[in-house]
């Protein structure tokens, strides 16, 4: 009945840290002598690569990524800070009592005030903002796509690997880049400079306890999924977070339809985190990545005979999984012994950060799926132009 989960597969991979572009990186005291517009230097970056001029080339795509990840934790931090700013907290706020979009509309205008605020003491804030095309271009990882190359051609043999490692993780089909990888694999020692050089440190250890696990080091493997966990639902804030900064506004909408497309457009980045944030190992996803971490949690407990902290797990893989086989066999399993081992009803329970992470990717999605339908302008949708006509449209969809 123990069923293991699934291992994932390829784990000889060197795993290090972030590569030397974020070397100097620093949220709280970024390089003065770096700090520009994140377009200008991209966009100047690509020049010196169209002009050949490989370490310019280098040297501005890598600040760049540098500038485009300050640029993500700044709006993270304002957003995430300014998040809980409600009337409730200002004098004679009772007076917004009976009056639900006032007060509703106040804790916006409270919120905007704090972004503001917040914003006036940062860097990133103090530069002229990119484009949305370019901001979609470092989502896609494109610089990469650019700097393999560059690399390249100034003899940067390992950069040039891990750079191509990078682009491909997010673009496994480019026909290029495969070859160029191909072509970088034929080399000696290929394989020690196959790094992502935007991993994330929850994949790390998520990384380096799937090893302790397959090698029956229970605690070393509970130790690290536990230090993952916490790390990957902050880097999940932190996506949601930056997801709220700014939009290019181009329609000319009535007021509340102009609010509910922001806020899709939002809603559309925000369910993209969960997305983006899932490890690639391999080139292998790693499908159900927070309920996998669980998975692997409950049978480390249970190697243990910690089946105080085991049940739990087990309740939280089945928030997300509810028709896991194994799973409803293992939870049967632990109801049956519950008096034996000593657990309470309590001890069936999701995880709390669990339950907090699932209600609000389920409500995202949603809520989502809502305005799709109901809000999206659909070009190739019915036109009511008349009153007894939309009667009729709203009787046949009852």
């Amino acid at each position: 009945m123990w069923k293991r989960p699934l291992l994932v597969a390829t784990l000889s991979l060197l795993w290090a840290r972030a590569g030397a572009q974020y070397e100097r990186y620093s949220f709280r005291s970024f390089p003065r002598d770096e700090l520009m517009p994140l377009e200008s230097a991209y966009r100047y970056g690509l020049d010196q690569y169209s002009n050949e001029n490989w370490p310019e080339t280098v040297n501005y795509l890598e600040m760049s990524l540098r500038l485009y990840r300050l640029l993500r934790d700044s709006e993270a931090f304002c957003h995430l800070n300014c998040s809980s700013v409600r009337m409730e907290e200002e004098k004679e706020a009772d007076r917004f009592d009976g009056f639900p979009e006032l007060r509703y509309f106040g804790d916006m205008l409270l919120r905007t005030q704090c972004l503001k605020r917040c914003k006036q003491g940062l860097p990133a804030f103090r530069q002229s903002q990119p484009s949305r095309e370019v901001l979609e271009e470092f989502q896609r990882r494109d610089p990469y796509k650019f700097l393999q190359f560059a690399y390249f051609k100034a003899n940067n043999f390992p950069k040039a690997v891990a750079a191509a490692h990078t682009f491909l993780l997010k673009h496994p089909d480019d026909e290029m880049m495969k070859r160029n990888m191909a072509y970088y694999k034929s080399m000696p020692d290929a394989e020690d400079y196959i790094k992502d050089l935007e991993i994330k440190s929850y994949e790390t250890l998520f990384v380096r306890a799937v090893r302790a696990y397959n090698g029956e080091n229970w605690r070393t493997s509970i130790s690290d999924i536990e230090l993952a966990l916490p790390d990957f639902y902050k880097a999940y804030d932190d996506c949601t977070a930056a997801c709220e900064g700014s939009r290019e506004i181009t329609d000319f909408k009535e007021f509340y339809l102009s609010i509910a497309d922001h806020y899709t457009e939002v809603l559309k980045c925000k369910l993209r985190c969960e997305i983006d944030l899932t490890p690639v190992i391999g080139g292998y996803v790693v499908e159900k990545f927070v309920a996998t971490m669980y998975h692997y949690l409950q049978f480390a407990y249970y190697k243990l005979n910690d089946l105080k902290n085991a049940a739990p797990c087990v309740a939280t893989y089945m928030l997300f999984d509810q028709k896991d086989e194994v799973m409803k066999q293992n939870l049967v399993y632990y109801q049956y012994h519950k008096d034996k081992w000593g657990l309470t009803d309590e001890d069936f329970h999701p995880r709390a950060e669990a339950i907090r992470y699932y209600n609000i990717t389920m409500l995202h999605k949603e809520m989502y799926e809502f305005a799709k339908e109901y809000v999206m302008d659909d070009e190739e949708g019915e036109v009511v132009e008349y009153l007894d006509e939309l009667l009729e449209v709203e009787d046949g969809t009852q």
